[in-house]
C-alpha cells in the first residue's frame, strides 16, 4: 500500500458521506475496511451490448457500497458483507485473469471505496492490459475522487437514481443524491468526453448514464431525464434506462416498491428519452428477474499465479 492510500484510509473522504474513518482500526459507511474486498470476477454477458459485446465484460464486484438502497439486487456484498480479502497484487493479477479469457473490458462494479487500491494495482499491469477499464458506480461520487482516476479509467458507467431528495432519503439513504449525482456526472462527462466506439461497435470511452425505472417512480425519472437533457446535449453521453427493477432485500418494506414497474411506466419514461433525443439502450421487461442475479462468493475461488 503506497504512503497516499494509507493517508486515505486513516481519515477515509472518498465519498459524499466523508464520515472520517480509520478504515486500519475500523469501517467506513461502506462497511468496508483498508483491505480490498470482492465478491466475483468473471466474464459477464448481460451489460448493454457496446459493454459486453462478444466475449463479456471482466467483471469484478466490490465488497461494500456508499449507497443504502433498500432495493437493491447485489445487497448479499453491498448490505450484508459478502466477500473475500485480496491483496493489491492479487487484485492486478485478478485483472488480468479476466483478459486472458477474453473480457472485453474490465468493469469495476461498486468500486467507489477501493478507488486508491484500484489505481494502485492498475499501475502494476500498466501496459499489460490492453483492454479498457470501466468504472461502474452508483453515481454518488465526490469530483475529487473521480480525478484521481484521469488516465486509469475510459468508460465511466454510473447510475442515476432519482432527482427528488424525499426518495433518496427514503430509498438510498442520501437525500443529497441529485446534487451529488449531478456534479459527478458532470465530472465524469469532462474527462471521457463523447463517447467514442471501436470497429466492433464497442465503447472504448465515453460516459454512459443508467436509470433504472422505479415502480410508481415514473414522474420522477421524466423529472430526472428533463434535468439530464437540461445539463447535456444527446452527443454527450449515452442512456440506458432499465426495467429490471426486481422486489428484494428490504423493497417490501416500502408500499411502492412491492411490485415490478408496469409496460405503462416504462413506455412513458422512455418516450421522454426519445423526446429528449438520447442515445442509448434500453430492456427488455423480461431482465426483472432474480436469475439474472450472479453468484457471490466469500472466498478467493478462482485460480492466480503465487495465490
Amino acid at each position: 500500500m503506497t504512503m497516499q492510500t494509507a493517508e486515505i484510509m486513516r481519515r477515509c473522504t472518498l465519498c459524499p458521506r466523508e464520515c472520517g474513518a480509520n478504515r486500519f482500526k475500523g469501517r467506513g459507511f461502506c462497511g468496508e475496511g483498508a483491505e480490498v474486498r470482492i465478491a466475483r470476477a468473471e466474464l459477464h454477458r448481460w451489460e448493454e451490448p457496446c459493454i459486453s459485446g462478444e466475449r463479456g465484460s471482466g467483471t469484478v464486484f466490490f465488497t461494500g457500497c456508499v449507497l443504502g438502497c433498500c432495493f437493491c439486487q447485489n445487497y448479499r456484498i453491498s448490505q450484508q458483507g459478502l466477500g473475500f480479502a485480496l491483496s493489491v497484487r492479487q487484485l492486478a493479477d485478478t485483472f488480468l485473469m479476466l483478459r486472458d479469457k477474453g473480457a472485453e473490458n474490465i468493469n469495476l462494479v461498486t468500486p467507489t471505496h477501493f478507488t486508491p487500491q484500484i489505481i494502485e494495482a492498475l499501475d502494476l499491469v500498466k501496459g499489460e492490459l490492453g483492454i479498457p477499464v470501466v468504472f461502474n458506480c452508483g453515481g454518488y461520487e465526490k469530483p475529487g475522487t473521480l480525478g484521481l482516476l484521469r488516465g486509469y479509467v475510459d468508460v465511466f458507467l454510473p447510475d442515476v437514481k432519482y432527482m427528488s431528495p424525499v426518495l433518496s432519503g427514503e430509498l438510498s439513504k442520501a437525500g443529497d443524491y441529485f446534487e451529488r449525482c449531478m456534479e459527478a456526472v458532470t465530472t465524469m462527462q469532462q474527462m471521457t468526453g463523447r463517447p467514442q466506439f471501436d470497429e466492433r461497435g464497442m465503447l472504448v470511452r465515453g460516459t454512459m448514464l443508467r436509470h433504472l425505472v422505479l415502480p410508481g417512480g415514473r414522474h420522477d425519472s421524466i423529472a430526472l431525464i428533463r434535468a439530464l437533457r437540461e445539463r447535456f446535449s444527446p452527443e454527450d453521453v449515452l442512456l440506458s434506462v432499465m426495467a429490471q427493477f426486481t422486489p428484494v432485500y428490504k423493497a417490501a418494506e416500502h408500499d411502492s416498491l412491492k411490485r415490478r414497474i408496469t409496460t405503462f411506466e416504462y413506455r412513458t419514461v422512455l418516450e421522454e428519452v426519445e423526446a429528449a433525443g438520447f442515445d442509448g439502450y434500453i430492456q427488455e421487461r423480461t431482465a426483472a428477474c432474480e436469475d439474472f442475479i450472479p453468484e457471490f462468493y466469500d472466498h478467493l475461488y478462482y485460480d492466480l499465479p503465487n495465490t
